[in-house]
């Protein structure tokens, strides 16, 4: 960030997703209103977000295993170790790391984000993924889209219903990729556990927060046109890299990498 950026304003006075995330996680950069929304929840929320998090950990090193060494992570949400540039640098230290999120708690902590090895660089825009173009612009001034490039979209789609065309913003930054580029997406499912998927977005709502669950049918169209890598389309526990055993815990979330032709 720039040294006397003024400070971001926070709305303390609704939730949001990024900081329920955070509560859900054990986190203490949330408010009151956040921990609200988190404490009406079902206990497998939790299970959930850590679910969650453990995957994006095993694409991650995996993509940075397979040479990957430029990653665009979009809806970020507030920094909890290890975070991605971590995990990825820690295999290839002269890897780019650019982050996006629209909350601006993430922005306050966003110096944690910014701490590149020496050899590669991260960078932080404070941007909405409902605007794709804005987020793109940004992230060419520092990766290179001539090489391949990680798009993460981890539990994020899953918070624009589908008047908010999540299919259209998905395809724009895909379609920005360059080929070999991969698709890293988790989502919440609405049909695995339907009681309880109604349960959480009746929660969301009350607090404003608008959901869009989604089948696994509806997930698989984020993917359309896309190569899956293995093992596919599974739920986030399932989800592994070949070096670990798959989880046998159940999960709400689907999950997958794809490689972009």
């Amino acid at each position: 960030m720039t040294a006397g950026a003024p400070k971001p304003t926070i709305d303390t006075s609704n939730p949001h997703p990024a900081r329920v995330y955070d509560w859900l996680l054990g986190g203490k950069d949330n408010y009151p209103i956040d921990e609200a929304v988190g404490e009406k929840l079902p206990p497998q929320a939790r299970d959930a977000a850590r679910q969650n998090r453990a995957f994006m950990h095993r694409a991650t090193a995996w993509l940075a295993s397979q040479g990957v060494d430029q990653f665009l992570d979009v809806g970020t949400g507030i920094p909890t170790e290890p975070n991605l540039h971590q995990i990825v640098q820690e295999i290839v230290p002269s890897a780019r790391v650019v982050y996006t999120d629209n909350d601006p708690i993430v922005l306050r902590h966003a110096e944690a984000l910014l701490v590149s090895r020496p050899e590669g660089m991260t960078d932080y825009i404070q941007a909405d993924v409902r605007e794709p173009l804005e987020i793109l612009e940004h992230a060419r001034t520092l990766l290179d889209f001539d090489r391949p490039i990680a798009l993460s979209l981890i539990a994020l789609m899953h918070f624009l219903p589908d008047d908010q065309d999540p299919y259209g913003i998905v395809r724009t930054l895909v379609d920005a990729m360059p080929s070999g580029s991969h698709l890293v997406l988790s989502h919440a499912s609405s049909d695995l556990f339907p009681e309880l998927s109604a349960q959480v977005t009746a929660e969301y709502a009350k607090g404003g927060i608008q959901l869009g669950f989604r089948t696994r049918a509806g997930v698989a169209r984020f993917f359309e046109g896309l190569e899956l890598r293995e093992p596919g389309l599974v739920t986030a526990t399932e989800w592994f890299n070949g070096t670990a055993q798959p989880d046998t815990e159940d999960c709400g979330i689907y999950a997958a990498v794809a490689r972009i032709p």
